[in-house]
């Protein structure tokens, strides 16, 4: 019998083989349902047929068709489509989809921007293409014919200088030669003639360059330029940017092609001096280059390279395990060379510790600017010595200043490095602390130490050894005096305090300049040598700082003995290092400290070794001579208010007169004999106006330098001094030569008398007195 079965019901369960699979339909197809049967079916003999009995009401109405099989494929044509009908995407007909493709589309949009964000630094940036696009067009603009003009300028120049040379011959060959003369005439033409064509070509080849140097020009430069333009005339500031982005994107494409690294020849030789930045890579390679880290080590970078105010590269950097800073600092020479700059623009410092170095390189080389006013012109009260005294800046631009106090000091360098300008930075700071007492000493014999005379109470300007001798013994009691008196008072060496309670311990500061010249005398220069090395040893604790200046102060100028006691060196320019050492010390060349480095730009630079380990670069505050001038005017009013400016030296009639005073009465005699001599002086003076003269030149010219014996006696009586001719013979002995008479008056009388210069060496002599 036939079985239709519905969805989901199950088979009959029955002991037959195997019961029947529920089938599902997919896809529903209309049929036709049988009726059902009038009568029940019959049952055969063997029992084992199943009857199935049917209770549903099977409705007139077409019933859907059951599902079909799970796991059926059905063959599906793609290309089965209406053309006509639009395609649009399932996403479009919900909101729900346009937000999905929304956030899909602004998550790519904002990759691509970060991914162009990171593009931009490296070679591929649109900024560096357009550089690169730049240089390209600005290399091809240029082209090669300047190689051609180069070489026709070198000849033509060569020419040129052989026709010369040629003329100049002709010109001097006499005529009398003959066949020379004319020979040189002939040379000279063809000489003259192949410059001109030379000069010719140079000329052509120059006109060719600049035509085609211009024609390419035209084609690089013209199309940018006119889009430019012609944006801004037709739509203002917006056609303004489309033109420069047009350019930029031309650009841009020029150079889309980075350099490899076979074309790139500038990658070899471009350095920190080329404008490169200073990178850690670089400053790897540059002292694996100097030979102070190995091929495989690195530094280790403190703090990354970056440019201070002043335009200089500054890094802090940790050498390799077991590399010393002092080896970098050695090799200072060959970082400038790596570095592409001059070894005067590199300053390597210890920073810290043993293997830590503080890196400056700075972009021109340094202290060849005009120099700014210094810091004591701005001082509106005095100074103070027993402080800290300004020198200058260093290579960073950071002031430095020094300490003098229980110290002395060495100033060396060639001529024309700056003494006397680097010894004014000193000597004006003690000039304007009106406690301070000078004692100064020119070997130079010239005018450097002139403008401070009138401060000092001792003063040797005339480079004379016996004179610095006498001024070192004067020295010498006066540090004598000095201990003599700290003992009294139970005080070990003068301080600020006690120098401003007892006026005899005031700082004194003995300036030696030129100290060659006393030194290397035949007759002085070891006792002034002994004295000084006395005076520098044991007058620091007495108040007593000393400081020489000298071109080279080597063994055989300074001994050793006194130039190590010295223990403040200011070393300027010099021509070897071996002066270098002689003034900073053996050994300090050789540790990278050598002013000869230094070079002659750097006029008033030296390396001043004064506190710390290491000598510093510096540059001396420059004063010129006005300034200089200006501040000892206000130095002298400060020490007059504060009633330590020296007094002038009497005059001879002056002391004289003091001693006259006391009741010397040959000491009387004497100074109305030097009055006489004023009074006549000024009669004479006055005749010679009277007869037509004029006043200036009568003071200038008009001296009276002898007088008749009777004159002086008649004005002695005078005075009141009765006084013999003999009694005056007796005072004042002269030679037979000074006792010769001379002509006297207008009638023209000849009469013994005496000469001044006689009066005044008799003075002296007798009253041991300074004329």
């Amino acid at each position: 019998m036939t079985e239709h079965l519905t969805e989901h019901t199950p088979a009959p369960a029955e002991p037959g083989p195997e019961p029947m699979a529920t089938v599902t339909f997919l896809h529903p197809t209309p049929t036709t349902v049988p009726p059902m049967p009038s009568e029940p079916p019959t049952v055969g003999p063997d029992n084992r047929t199943v009857v199935l009995e049917t209770a549903r009401v099977i409705l007139d109405k077409p019933t859907p068709a059951p599902a079909p099989v799970v796991g059926r494929v059905e063959k599906v044509d793609l290309d089965d489509f209406d053309a006509d009908a639009p395609l649009v995407p399932a996403w479009m007909y919900s909101a729900e989809g346009w937000a999905a493709w929304a956030g899909v589309f602004y998550r790519a949009r904002r990759r691509d921007f970060r991914r162009w964000v990171r593009r931009q630094p490296t070679q591929r940036g649109h900024v560096r293409q357009f550089g690169r696009g730049v240089r390209r067009t600005h290399e091809w603009v240029v082209g090669f014919e300047g190689v051609r003009v180069q070489s026709a300028a070198h000849t033509a120049h060569v020419l040129t200088r052989e026709a010369k040379l040629a003329a100049r011959h002709a010109r001097f060959t006499p005529r009398i030669l003959g066949t020379k003369k004319e020979l040189a005439m002939k040379a000279t033409e063809k000489a003259t003639k192949a410059a001109e064509e030379a000069v010719l070509l140079h000329k052509k080849a120059k006109k060719d360059r600049n035509r085609a140097r211009n024609l390419r020009a035209g084609v690089a430069y013209g199309p940018p330029l006119t889009a430019i333009g012609t944006g801004y005339v037709m739509a203002g500031g917006l056609g303004l940017a489309a033109g420069l982005l047009s350019t930029f994107a031309g650009g841009a494409f020029v150079g889309r092609k980075p350099y490899d690294e076979e074309a790139d020849w500038t990658s070899d030789w471009r350095s920190l001096g080329d404008g490169d930045r200073m990178t850690a890579p670089m400053l790897d390679a540059t002292f694996r280059a100097a030979k102070v880290i190995g091929s495989e080590e690195t530094l280790g970078v403190v703090q990354m390279p970056m440019l201070d105010a002043r335009g200089a590269w500054t890094a802090v950097l940790d050498l390799p395990p077991g590399v010393p800073a002092k080896k970098a600092i050695r090799a200072t020479d060959e970082l400038a060379a790596a570095f592409g700059v001059e070894e005067a623009q590199v300053s390597v410092a210890k920073r810290g510790r043993a293997g830590r170095i503080e890196l400056y390189v700075s972009r021109e080389l340094p202290f060849t600017q005009d120099p700014v006013p210094g810091p004591l012109l701005a001082l509106e009260s005095p100074a103070n010595f027993w402080g800290r005294i300004s020198i200058g800046p260093d290579v960073r631009g950071i002031h430095q200043s020094i300490s003098v106090v229980e110290r002395s000091g060495l100033i060396g360098g060639e001529p024309g490095a700056g003494k006397s300008g680097s010894g004014n930075t000193i000597l004006l700071a003690a000039a304007l602390d009106p406690r301070v007492i000078l004692h100064l000493a020119d070997g130079k014999g010239g005018g450097d130490l002139e403008p401070f005379e009138p401060l000092c109470e001792a003063y040797e300007g005339d480079a004379d050894p016996e004179a610095f001798d006498k001024m070192l013994d004067d020295e010498l009691r006066d540090m004598k005096a000095r201990y003599a008196l700290l003992k009294k008072l139970g005080r070990r060496k003068v301080t600020e305090e006690l120098a401003d309670k007892y006026p005899e311990l005031r700082q004194k500061l003995l300036w030696v300049d030129e100290l060659m010249l006393y030194t290397t005398d035949d007759e002085y220069g070891k006792k002034i040598t002994r004295k000084l090395r006395n005076l520098v040893s044991r007058g620091r604790a007495a108040g007593i700082i000393t400081f020489c200046a000298t071109q080279k102060p080597g063994s055989d100028v300074v001994d050793t003995s006194l130039r190590d006691l010295l223990s403040i060196r200011w070393a300027l320019r010099c021509t070897t290092p071996e002066a270098s050492d002689t003034i900073l010390g053996k050994g300090a060349a050789a540790s990278g400290y050598s002013a000869k480095t230094i070079q002659s730009e750097m006029r008033g630079a030296g390396l001043l070794w004064a506190e710390g380990t290491n000598p510093t670069m510096v540059r001396a505050d420059f004063y010129d001579d006005n300034q200089v001038t200006a501040l000892i005017e206000r130095a002298t009013e400060w020490r007059r208010a504060a009633g330590t400016l020296p007094k002038a030296p009497l005059r001879l009639i002056d002391q004289l007169t003091a001693l006259a005073d006391e009741g010397d009465e040959d000491a009387a005699v004497f100074a109305k004999v030097l009055s006489c001599f004023f009074v006549e002086d000024i009669a004479a003076r006055q005749r010679a106006v009277n007869g037509g003269m004029d006043r200036e030149k009568a003071e200038e010219e008009i001296t009276v330098d002898w007088l008749p014996g009777q004159v002086i006696l008649d004005y002695l009586k005078s005075q009141y001094v009765p006084v013999t001719a003999e009694k005056l013979a007796a005072l004042i002995i002269r030679t037979d030569e000074e006792k010769a008479k001379r002509l006297w008056g207008e009638k023209g009388s000849r009469l013994a008398g005496y000469p001044l210069a006689r009066v005044e060496a008799a003075a002296t002599t007798r009253f041991g007195l300074t004329a």
